[in-house]
């Protein structure tokens, strides 16, 4: 019983190294495109606003979106 678990957990490491290592994660990348949409709606409401404390929040929520996003990227493609 054991030898057949050696053979069919060898068998799949094969598999997965046979796997092409440049695919990219694709749930990774939807996140990331979220995150860059929360960024891009975070700079266009801090242009809009009057309030210079208000602009200062939106455009630090901003940068925190685009830093995940950045972060979802590299996930995606490891």
């Amino acid at each position: 019983m054991k030898k057949i678990l050696i053979v069919a957990a060898a068998a799949g490491l094969v598999s997965l190294a046979a796997c092409d290592k440049a695919v990219t994660n694709s749930t990774a990348e939807n996140v990331a495109e979220s995150h860059e949409a929360n960024a891009t709606a975070y700079e266009a409401a801090a242009d809009n606003t009057t309030n210079g404390t208000a602009e200062a929040v939106l455009e630090n929520k901003a940068a925190v979106e685009e830093n995940k996003a950045d972060a979802a990227h590299e996930n995606a493609t490891k």
